[in-house]
């Protein structure tokens, strides 16, 4: 700027700001010597004025607040809705739109989500829906032309094209909530896009400063809900779920709802569902509508479903509706109360097209039926007898509703046309027709609607304009016609034919009237049922009343009669009505009267009222009374001859009054009798023990003498029954004249005698029995016992006596009687017995047997020993009870020699040590015989029990044993020597050998045995034939009186020198010549590779006359054919000998694994160890005499081994020959035993300790983590294996109480234990113990923790106990005033816990009202006080001696509350006061009898209480046990078992497998070789890819640094590693080069794809996807060589790769051996392996369910069996003694509180009473007016009866 360096100037904006601070992008600035510089010349600055993003947030609330009084949110969903139709218009299906109300805050915040199946939008599309006000017409279109076509015109133009201005999504969404998310994935595209808008978004971008209209589209997979990450979102995981399989879906979903919709959505949910069915009916129905009266047809339904789903909190059900199932919206309304339609269009240019539909509502009964909206409020009719003319029809209101593209537009309406309206001169039909009538017009777009589709801009000018045609339509086809004309012709014709009067219904035939004095108008006559009359119904059968008749008559309908041959309902004016008098008992007849005669004004409750008094005249019912004081009520029980009455008789009309005559009128006075009849129900039959028939007398009216023959027991019945004196008939008119019947019982009467029915015979001594005693009264009844009776027994001979008696009805029942007694002679066995009983005796002769078996004696009682195998006896006797030998039919006594009273299997096995056996004496099913024992000492037997043969050299210490059937390898034609034997007897002491014993010895292989080698322990050697058998039996045998043996198998084998070669010299013939002789033998060589010379020998055979070659040996070289030379002079042979591997002498590893081998505690190797035995040229020595043995170096390992062929873990190795022993030493192998990172030892629990529990509260969360051997955390942990256990009281251990049940809870992978249960509502000491299992056998606990459960908030005062309801009287007596003596008050919570520890403060006691007033004269406490004031400390208040003032102020007789109100000091929380409820009385009387009532009913009240807990437990418990169903759960054990089968047979399945060892995996930190943490599907790309990795497949990747230098220290450099932490990696999610912009370059050739996208990691994927993406980098995997050079000519690419082998690399190169893959099998199992199938994963997911499954089932058998068990209790005697209590006890309480009001009622009367006679200055004659207003207030409260004698 040229300027100086000691120039001034400064930096301002353009408002002359000076700059001092940083300067901000964008800005203008001037560059002034000062700040208030004029400007030389005009400067320009540069502004953005975008609009401000409120102009998208509050558009709505703009637009749809203006909405003339209505609530606009239906509107606002049908914007939604628009958008689904039009994405859903191409759907060849179903077009499914659900609208999800989500307003469960347990699953989140609120949400509104608008869900369709369309054809989703691409992220273009959902880029261009964001844009505000980017129209259909401006949006970018993938076809050719590129610009917006219009739909072809359909009928009612539901063309689904109304998306239209792109304002109204967004208006809508920001009108409903503050923020939304729109979810699409569009045809064809396997991507979802998701893209986010919110009011909060925008703010954070403006105090940000950023660009506010920009935002971000998610492109994901479906069902992908990683980014979901809020709780106010919870509800987006299921719904993102919902994606898997979807083709195509958009999805709006609306959050932060407003409150006020959240509200009215709840609320008038039928309102504004109805509207929206009103918006898009005929999109739902079809262009005819939801006509309910017709079937559609299939061209004419809809294939659009609009569901919507209200969602509240739990329990509410959530609400589902289809708004095809409305039928409640207007144009349901209209088309369904039509009859008739009238349809035209209207035209106005070529595009402006109009469909119009007239429909016509007939007056119909009366009243119009034009419909009215049936939630718009109307105005109360509370004047029933009023009758009110009804609207016209229509009314003001506009004739047609306009539909635009199909859906409503709610503001606009249409009045009506020129060619519609009322004439205004000449008309044709009655006016009010013109009211009848509604329309409906539909527009196409060519008439413009504002933006938010409320109203339409111009449509009623335009059709008014005249140049609007119209025309009617008729059968489909337009007629050129006057439209006025027709619409006329059209409505008078509905006139004439719908409009109607009275509708006949109920058909019935027709009838001819005979009452009809016409004879022509006698028949026909259509009977009816019903008919329908000025908006009533009248039915036959109804009561009616007739008008302007004489006389007025009251009657129910027989039928309606109309004039004529009719058939079916049908309208017409006119017709008569049949009428059946009423009563009928007083008029027996029908009358005919015309319809029109009906009183329509009376009501049914006037004629109901007329006929009662009618009724009332007639005998009603029998007064019963029994002069002389003895009733008998109801189900009476007296004992048999009680006498029966006297007994008088009353006859009652309805009004209370005494009658003996029938009030008929003409009809002659008919007297009444009574008719008295006594039945006995007998068994066998009723049985009539009296009858009598009563007159009338006016003195006694019906009186009954006294019966005195009611003696026999059973039911009873006594009937009087009011009959006609002259018939003795019990009806009259078809109606029971009155009866009365009483119930009762005859019991029987005292006892006056009794007998022995039965004495049991015979009578065992010792046996309790039972002698029941049948008492009798004088009737010969069995009666019950006296009270208080000790009977008294005398025996003969023996001792009787008894322990108690029983009552049971009439039987004495002497329990446990015994005899007891030593007998003496065993041949008398009677004796005599008497029996005392008050003053009655009686004897009875019995006999005895000797009792049951009662005790075992065994001799002797002292130990036995005995040697095994030598029997042995005891004595034993059976003795009774008194020590008397008894004996039985069926006893039997057994022995048992066992340790347990269950016998042992035979024979016992052998001893090798004195054992004790207990001896067991028992006797056979008798459980009261005591078991005896004896001990036997059972010694080893010196019996020879076995015989060893072994082997032992004279000179050696070693032995080899040979066993019992083992085969020994030796050579033929051998001898076996050294052989001996030993004898043991069964304790296995070696016996000593003796001639005698040694002459018992036997062996098989000869016959010459001597005596003397026998006695040393020496065998006969066994010479081995030379014979061709595969193997000989040899046998030792011990022969005495058992016999004891030992054998053995002998396989024969050529000798190891079996190589000797006769030499001979032939001639040219092969004849043997004398060529050779003893001094040629020098001149014989024999030469051959490896051969030992050593060991050769040339021998000259002179019987033969040739040479003998033995002693070939090599000394080294493989086994196999050798050939030897031979030669002599000038000749020479070959020969081809076979050689076998040498003697075994060392043992080695195949394929050696890198030391040491890494393994994990407690699991075995991957790979097993092979072995070989070769000889000392590591020769493989084929010899099956090798006994393996495996030995660890350290104690501390232990090492298990399942030998297959192969051996594990070994550091030396035996082998046995048949010669001798020999041990050779094997590998070492070294092992590195990692801790196990997936073995749980430990549970480690976490939660905040500092959390305050409070009781009914949430638990807080639990952190469980499950500790594996290396201290980490275990992952693989199954969430239903966790389990955790609540119990309340102290620790108990390391394992909970047995009576803790298991409470499974939901947790997640993570190992956090989410509990939802609240904490229980009682305070105290908890503990929690969690418990994983791990297994089948094996749990896992962790330590018990100790929760302490505290009081929750205190909110109310409440008693220790609830005091019984004080009644007090103003008394002087101080103790009648009292109140309450003591109360002790505590602040609790709301679970009844002491919750007031840090409170104090006061208890204020007032007096209220019942209503809680504090109103005039109210009672007051003493020193007249109106409240009292009791100390509260630590939350606790004692109330002692609460009394009232002596002369309180109050109403006698009212109730009144008591209020303790708490004030606390300081700060505290509202506490609801403690109200008591008390009775004040002016008297000490009614104070007692309504304090004694009050009691019961407090006792009572309580009582019933608790029984209604107890039952209604019950019931539930009954009811959730009654829901569980429950299955076999052996069927799915078997289906597991099936499934586990199946998972084995798919992993034995051979399949592509690396068999790179590898040995680090499993360390620390260490991920595994490369090989083995990737596997690829096919074949052909496996093998390429690892041929391409073939130098990095060995690799280690580690995830640190220090387990990589860790490796490549143990290896000393050899290992390749890579630690993750310096791999550089970035995400990449680039397309294919050949993809750019989303389009395509050109149009590639064999299926080009990145490599490693075939890739497959079965765990570490995102560790696995950071290795091979530096590796592989965008290497491409093409089809063939061709297609990779296709590819390469059309985009610069990265190294390419064909499924046949072949690699291009980046530079272009190709070609030659090292850019060629060999076979897959030369690369030698560095190849990648093979995933398993899929149905592996899904077979395990399987297992998983199905286990669940049985878990759950075995559950549900426990509940069952809870089930079952709790209806057994619930039909038990004591829960229906229970029920029946309660039952009890309410009856009484309603009488109780009965008597209480009345007692109020009767005191109110006579204080009324005092004051008429003593205030009053009236005199007599006011005593005379106040009995006569008493009694009529009595009658009212219906105690006339019992206080007309006071």
């Amino acid at each position: 700027f040229s300027i100086s360096g000691k120039e001034k100037f400064v930096l301002t904006t353009t408002d002359r700001r000076e700059i001092n601070a940083d300067l901000t992008d964008g800005k203008t600035l001037h560059l002034l010597h000062s700040v208030d510089q004029e400007l030389a010349v005009a400067t320009q600055e540069r502004i953005e004025y975008l609009p401000h993003y409120h102009t998208i947030v509050q558009s709505g609330q703009y637009e749809y607040y203006a909405s003339e009084g209505r609530n606009a949110l239906p509107y606002a969903f049908a914007e939604l809705i628009d958008n689904a139709l039009s994405a859903t218009s191409k759907n060849p299906g179903v077009r499914s739109i659900d609208i999800r109300l989500l307003f469960d805050d347990t699953q989140g915040g609120s949400a509104v989500v608008v869900m369709d199946n369309g054809r989703g939008m691409t992220a273009k599309e959902l880029n261009n829906w964001a844009v505000y006000r980017l129209s259909k017409f401006n949006r970018d279109y993938a076809m050719s032309s590129g610009v917006y076509v219009r739909p072809s015109p359909v009928p009612r133009s539901l063309n689904s094209d109304i998306s239209y201005f792109g304002v109204g999504g967004k208006q809508a969404v920001f009108y409903i909530g503050q923020s939304v998310r729109i979810i699409s994935k569009p045809l064809g595209s396997p991507d979802v896009h998701e893209f986010v808008m919110s009011k909060e978004d925008f703010q954070k971008k403006e105090k940000n400063k950023e660009e506010i209209y920009s935002g971000v589209i998610l492109n994901r997979k479906p069902a992908d809900d990683s980014h979901v990450n809020t709780d106010e979102e919870r509800f987006l995981h299921s719904l993102v779920r919902e994606e898997e399989g979807k083709d195509s879906f958009t999805a709006v979903v609306i959050t932060a709802v407003q409150p006020e919709h959240i509200t009215y959505l709840k609320q008038d949910f039928n309102s504004w569902t109805r509207e929206l069915a009103h918006i898009y009916h005929y999109y739902v129905h079809g262009i005819h509508g939801n006509d309910m009266r017709s079937t559609r047809s299939e061209d004419s339904t809809s294939n659009i479903d609009i569901h919507i789903c209200l969602v509240d909190r739990s329990p509410r059900i959530p609400r589902l509706l289809n708004l095809r199932e409305i039928d409640k919206d207007m144009q349901t309304l209209y088309i369904n109360s039509s009859v008739a339609e009238f349809e035209f269009k209207a035209s106005r240019g070529p595009d402006a097209r109009v469909e119009g539909v007239i429909r016509y509502h007939p007056f119909l009964y009366d009243r119009e039926t034009y419909p009215e909206d049936p939630y718009a409020l109307t105005p109360e009719n509370d004047d029933d007898d009023c009758f009110v003319l009804q609207a016209e029809g229509r009314g003001k209101r506009p004739i047609f509703e306009c539909f635009w593209n199909g859906r409503l537009i709610p503001y606009s309406s249409v009045d009506e046309f020129e060619w519609c309206a009322r004439p205004k001169k000449v008309f044709t039909v009655p006016l009010e027709c013109y009211n009848r009538i509604s329309g409906v017009l539909f527009t196409n777009d060519s008439f413009q609607v504002s933006t938010n589709k409320l109203t339409f801009m111009d449509l009623e000018l335009q059709l008014r304009d005249k140049e609007t045609i119209f025309t009617r339509v008729l059968n489909g086809q337009e007629q050129r016609v006057k439209i006025n004309r027709e619409f006329a012709v059209w409505l008078k014709d509905c006139h004439e034919h719908y409009d109607k009067q009275v509708k006949f219904l109920g058909f019935q035939g027709t009838t001819t009237r005979t009452d009809v004095p016409t004879k022509r108008l006698q028949s026909p006559w259509a009977k009816f049922k019903a008919i329908k009359w000025d908006g009533k119904t009248y039915k036959s059968g109804q009561n009616v009343k007739s008008l302007k008749t004489q006389p007025i008559l009251f009657g129910s309908i027989v039928q309606f009669l109309l004039y004529g041959d009719h058939e079916g309902d049908i309208y017409a004016t006119g017709g008569h009505v049949q009428i059946a008098l009423e009563p009928k008992e007083l008029y027996n007849e029908v009358r005919t009267i015309p319809i029109s005669k009906i009183d329509r004004q009376a009501t049914a409750a006037s004629i109901k009222k007329n006929i009662e008094d009618e009724l009332a005249k007639l005998p009603d019912q029998l007064r019963i009374t029994w002069p002389e004081g003895n009733p008998w009520p109801e189900k009476a029980v007296r004992p048999a001859g009680t006498p029966m009455g006297p007994i008088q008789v009353e006859i009652l009309n309805k009004k209370g009054e005494a009658m003996s005559r029938l009030p008929v009128a003409n009809v002659n006075a008919r007297k009444l009798s009574i008719d008295l009849k006594v039945m006995w129900h007998s068994p066998k039959g009723d049985v009539q023990t009296n009858s009598h028939i009563g007159i009338h007398s006016p003195k006694w009216e019906y009186w009954f003498k006294v019966m005195e023959n009611l003696n026999k027991l059973g039911k009873y019945t006594m009937r009087l029954q009011t009959i006609l004196s002259e018939t003795s008939a019990n009806e009259w008119a078809g109606k029971k004249l009155p009866h009365y019947e009483l119930h009762f019982s005859i019991k029987e009467s005292s006892a006056a005698t009794f007998a022995l029915p039965a004495v049991p015979c015979p009578v065992q001594l010792g046996v309790p029995f039972s002698l029941p005693v049948e008492f009798k009264d004088e009737f010969g009844h069995s009666t019950q016992p006296p009270s208080d009776i000790k009977p008294k027994l005398e025996c003969s001979s023996l001792e009787l006596s008894y322990e108690r008696t029983t009552s049971s009805e009439t039987t004495l029942t002497l329990q446990d009687l015994r005899a007891r007694g030593k007998v003496k002679n065993h041949q008398e066995k009677v004796s005599v017995t008497k029996i005392h009983v008050g003053t009655f005796a009686t004897g009875v002769t019995s006999f005895y047997t000797l009792g049951p078996p009662h005790l075992l004696v065994v001799s002797p009682e002292c130990e036995v020993s005995i040697e095994n195998g030598t029997p042995v006896g005891f004595q034993v006797e059976v003795q009774d009870e008194f020590q008397n030998i008894t004996t039985h039919s069926k006893l039997i006594v057994r022995c048992q020699v066992t340790q347990s009273p269950s016998p042992l299997p035979a024979p016992t096995k052998l001893l090798c040590s004195c054992v004790h056996i207990t001896v067991y004496f028992y006797a056979q099913n008798q459980k009261a015989v005591s078991c005896v024992e004896r001990t036997l000492r059972v010694l080893p037997s010196t019996r020879v029990f076995q015989v060893e043969v072994y082997r032992q050299e004279e000179d050696s210490n070693d032995v080899m044993v040979l066993q019992n059937m083992e085969r020994i390898d030796w050579t033929a034609g051998d001898t076996l020597g050294s052989l001996r034997f030993r004898l043991y007897d069964e304790g296995g002491r070696l016996v000593p050998l003796t001639p005698k014993l040694a002459n018992n010895i036997k062996v098989n292989w000869t016959a010459e045995v001597r005596v003397a080698e026998l006695v040393n322990g020496l065998l006969p050697s066994v010479s081995v034939t030379t014979t061709a058998q595969s193997e000989h039996f040899y046998q030792v045998a011990f022969r005495d009186q058992h016999t004891v043996e030992t054998s053995f198998f002998i396989v024969y084998k050529d000798c190891v020198c079996v190589c000797v070669i006769d030499v001979e010299v032939v001639d040219q013939y092969g004849n043997k010549t004398d060529t050779l002789s003893a001094d040629s033998l020098k001149e014989i060589s024999v030469t051959a590779n490896n051969l030992d010379t050593s060991t050769l020998k040339v021998e000259w055979q002179n019987s033969s006359g040739s040479v003998l070659v033995h002693g070939v040996r090599f000394s080294a070289g493989s086994p196999g054919p050798r050939e030897l030379c031979f030669k002599y002079q000038e000749f020479e042979e070959f020969a081809r000998v076979k050689v076998m591997p040498g003697a075994p002498v060392k043992i080695i590893l195949l394929d050696a694994p890198e030391m040491p081998i890494h393994v994990f505690n407690g699991r075995g190797l991957n790979t097993p160890f092979l072995l070989q035995l070769c000889d000392e040229w590591e020769n493989p020595v084929p010899d099956q005499r090798v006994v393996i043995a495996i030995k660890t170096r350290s104690p501390q390992l232990k090492v298990s081994a399942k030998p297959r062929g192969y051996f594990s873990v070994l550091n030396a190795v035996s082998f046995v020959f048949s010669e001798y022993v020999c041990v050779i030493p094997g590998p070492i192998v070294k092992l590195n035993v990692m801790a196990d990172p997936n073995n749980p030892v430990n549970l480690n629990v976490e939660y905040d300790t500092e959390a305050m529990l409070m009781a009914g509260d949430v638990f807080p969360v639990f952190k469980v983590t499950v500790v594996s051997e290396e201290g980490g955390p275990v992952r693989s942990i199954s969430p239903a294996d966790l389990s955790m256990l609540l119990w309340q009281g102290s620790a108990s251990g390391s394992r909970p109480p047995p009576e803790v049940s298991r409470s499974l809870r939901n947790c997640t992978t993570s190992c956090v234990l989410n509990i939802d249960k609240e904490i229980p509502e009682r305070v105290g000491k908890y503990m929690v113990q969690f418990v994983l299992v791990v297994g089948k056998s094996r749990c896992l606990w962790s330590s018990q923790i100790a929760l302490n459960v505290v009081p929750n908030k205190p909110v109310k005062l409440v008693p220790d106990t609830v005091p019984p309801t004080p009644v007090v009287s103003n008394s002087s007596t101080q103790a009648n005033r009292t109140l309450l003596e003591k109360l002790c008050l505590n602040i609790m919570d709301k679970y009844n816990n002491p919750a007031g520890l840090r409170f104090s403060g006061q208890v204020v006691v007032k007096v209220l009202s019942v209503e809680g007033e504090d109103t005039k004269d109210l009672p007051r406490f003493q020193n007249k006080t109106k409240t009292l004031t009791y100390s509260l400390t630590n939350g606790q208040s004692t109330i002692t001696n609460l009394a009232l003032m002596e002369n309180s102020p109050g109403e006698d007789g009212a109730e009144y509350q008591l209020q303790f109100c708490p004030v606390i000091q300081g700060p505290a929380p509202y506490l609801a006061p403690f109200t008591l409820l008390f009775r004040f009385y002016n008297d000490a009387e009614s104070q007692k009898v309504v304090a004694a009532m009050s009691k019961k009913r407090d006792q009572l009240s309580r009582s019933i209480e608790m029984y209604k807990d107890i039952l209604e437990t019950n019931k539930q418990l009954i009811s959730e046990l009654k829901s569980r169903q429950y299955s076999k759960k052996s069927a799915v054990e078997d289906l597991i078992a099936q499934k586990k089968a199946e998972l084995e047979r798919i992993q034995n399945q051979p399949r592509r497998k690396c068999t790179m060892p590898d040995p680090f995996k499993g360390s620390p930190d260490v991920l595994g070789k490369i090989a083995h943490l990737a596997q690829v599907e096919d074949d052909d790309v496996a093998k390429v890819i690892s041929w391409h990795l073939l130098g990095d497949m060995d690799c280690v990747v580690t995830e640190t640094t220090a387990a990589a230098r860790k490796i490549y220290d143990e290896t000393q450099g050899r290992q390749q590693v890579m630690p993750l932490e310096t791999v550089f990696w970035r995400p990449n999610n680039r397309p294919l080069p050949h993809i750019r912009n989303e389009g395509n370059l050109f149009h590639p050739v064999g299926n080009p794809v990145f490599v490693r996208d075939l890739l497959i990691f079965p765990e570490h994927a995102e560790s696995c996807n950071m290795v091979f993406a530096s590796l592989l980098g965008d290497t491409i995997l093409v089809d063939d060589l061709d297609s990779a050079n296709h590819y390469r000519k059309g985009v610069q690419c990265p190294t390419l790769l064909t499924r046949h082998g072949e690699r291009i690399r980046s530079n272009g190169k190709f070609g030659g051996l090292q850019n060629k893959a060999p076979s897959i099998e030369k690369l030698r199992g560095q190849v990648f392996g093979a995933p398993l199938p899929k149905e592996y994963q899904t077979t395990c997911k399987q297992i998983k369910l199905l286990q669940q499954l049985s878990v759950a089932i075995q559950k549900t058998w426990e509940r069952q069996k809870d089930y079952d068990s709790h209806m057994q209790y619930m039909k038990s005697p004591e829960m229906k003694e229970k029920q029946q209590e309660l039952r009890q006890q309410e009856v009484e309480l309603r009488d109780i509180e009965q008597k209480l009001s009345e007692w109020v009622r009767v005191s109110l009367y006579f204080f009324c009473l005092f004051v008429y006679i003593f205030v009053t200055p009236l005199g007599l004659w006011a005593v005379c007016e106040m009995k006569v207003c008493a009694l009529s207030v009595l009658h009212m409260l219906s105690l006339e009866t019992n206080c007309r004698s006071e």
